[in-house]
């Protein structure tokens, strides 16, 4: 099991952290993704080192796809090779789990269309126009698409994304968390 996150500066530092903490405690192999190599900066500080760039990414080497919210959606969304990378996932019916403004990067990829999900209240309409069956709750799963609201979903959204990946490793027959 091998998990990919995508995001870039000004990041809602919780949405990426405690996910990337979550999965190393699980023993799985997490990478970090950004714009360029080096580090990216939290809204509230953090940094976090950047393992590769988008374009090094070889979406086929990830069974997990974490897009955390905050401002980096918006600086990820029109990016062809992260929307390659969304789409990558969903056709391959792999696990992708978004929070807050992460679904910006699905609705900028045309990939909700008839799916339930979740996102931060002012993405809503968004969502609702990329054709998603919109649902204000804290994590809504559709088949192996979780997404949250926002941060205070965290322990709900992990919870929820732990569960998909037992059943898509059962499916797939990795027994490696």
């Amino acid at each position: 099991m091998r998990a990919l996150i995508i995001s870039a500066d000004r990041f809602e530092d919780s949405e990426l952290l405690v996910p990337y903490q979550k999965l190393k405690e699980e023993g799985i192999d997490t990478d970090i993704a950004g714009p360029r190599k080096g580090s990216i900066k939290g809204k509230h500080g953090h940094k976090v080192k950047v393992d590769l760039s988008v374009e090094e990414v070889d979406p086929s080497r990830y069974d997990l796809l974490i897009l955390p919210g905050g401002k980096a959606p918006v600086a990820l969304r029109h990016d062809v090779k992260v929307l390659s990378i969304a789409r990558h996932f969903f056709e391959r019916e792999k696990p992708v789990a978004a929070i807050c403004h992460g679904p910006q990067i699905l609705v900028s990829a045309g990939v909700l269309k008839g799916r339930r999900a979740t996102c931060y209240r002012s993405v809503t309409k968004e969502l609702q126009k990329a054709g998603a069956d919109y649902k204000d709750a804290q994590v809504v799963v559709d088949g192996k698409l979780v997404t949250s609201r926002q941060p205070s979903d965290l322990p709900a959204f992990m919870e929820e994304i732990m569960k998909v990946i037992k059943v898509h490793q059962s499916e797939v027959g990795d027994s490696s968390v």
